[in-house]
């Protein structure tokens, strides 16, 4: 279990905060508190009840020093210190779990995202009770290895999107708000790396939970990204299928067991056609194949109705 310790200032228990801003930071000591700054003075202008979680993930540089020097500034925000490195995903799933607002935003400190513009992800929660999420869309791609993440990404996108039966404008953003009473049943689920925000929309999606995007500018990163490439592609596209096979098995499984199914009858009849009453071994194995697939994805989708958070 991941150990955390308490530093800054906090709102009293009687001044319950609206919002709670997630501020996962690793290795960002040259701009973290210029995004703090950032943050803080976007939503003071607001009018918004707010806490910012700043949580340090075990970094190796100064980030905590600066984050404990620059706290007396900001009475708003409160800091959490791992005594090991969990990742992002774990940052935001236990800053979620603490969060005392009813709207928690999810950002980070590497100044790519235009955290000035909370307020207007909150304001669209606010206005619409119909809408549990926003998510702030990319309109660019500034990452690393672009030449290799934007075909990647698209690719994993249009598989969320067969899957998940709806438009995904930007999968993976770090910008989001959501309503913390409608993913709290969610956030168990959610991996300890960068899919975490991957995890959060199919979750969302998979459930009948509207969710708004808002276009956004992005911009490069400060500092030395933590992305790799051929890791967390894998666990991304991975995390798409293991979402909507825990929320919905027959979209994953049903196809490809009445593909096999069909295959299979269509080899019987050129085998009988051909040999008689004679069916090969190839149209015997195909057949059964998809059968047996698609008895998993009846028996995973009965699993799936018989929980209480599906």
């Amino acid at each position: 279990m991941t150990t955390l310790e308490t530093s800054g200032s906090a709102l009293t228990p009687a001044e319950t905060p609206y919002v709670t801003i997630v501020l996962p930071c690793y290795n960002e000591q040259d701009h973290v508190i210029a995004e703090v700054e950032r943050i803080c003075a976007a939503m003071d202008a607001s009018g918004y009840t707010y806490e910012l979680l700043a949580v340090d993930d075990c970094s190796t540089d100064e980030t905590l020093a600066r984050l404990q020097e620059a706290a007396p500034r900001f009475p708003n925000m409160r800091i959490r210190a791992f005594h090991r490195n969990g990742g992002s995903g774990t940052v935001r799933r236990i800053g979620s779990q603490e969060a005392r607002g009813e709207i928690v935003v999810w950002t980070d400190a590497d100044m790519s995202y235009p955290n000035e513009r909370i307020p207007e992800l909150v304001q669209i929660l606010e206005k619409d009770a119909t809408i549990d999420q926003v998510v702030g869309a990319r309109t660019t791609e500034e990452g690393s290895h672009k030449f290799l993440r934007v075909p990647a990404k698209w690719f994993i996108r249009k598989v969320a999107e067969r899957l998940a039966g709806q438009k995904i404008p930007d999968l993976n953003s770090g910008l989001r708000a959501f309503r913390k009473s409608v993913a709290r049943p969610y956030l168990r689920l959610l991996p300890p790396g960068f899919s975490c925000v991957t995890t959060i929309t199919l979750a969302f999606m998979s459930n009948q939970h509207d969710v708004h995007y808002l276009p956004i500018e992005y911009a490069k990163r400060a500092g030395k990204s933590k992305f790799n490439f051929v890791s967390d592609a894998y666990r991304y596209i991975l995390q798409v299928l293991r979402m909507v096979m825990y929320f919905n098995p027959l979209k994953v499984l049903m196809p490809p067991a009445l593909w096999l199914v069909g295959i299979g009858m269509v080899k019987g009849v050129v085998d009988v056609v051909n040999y008689g009453f004679y069916l090969t071994s190839n149209a015997v194995v195909t057949f059964l194949s998809g059968m047996l697939i698609g008895a998993v994805a009846l028996l995973a989708d009965l699993i799936v109705r018989s929980r209480g958070d599906a």
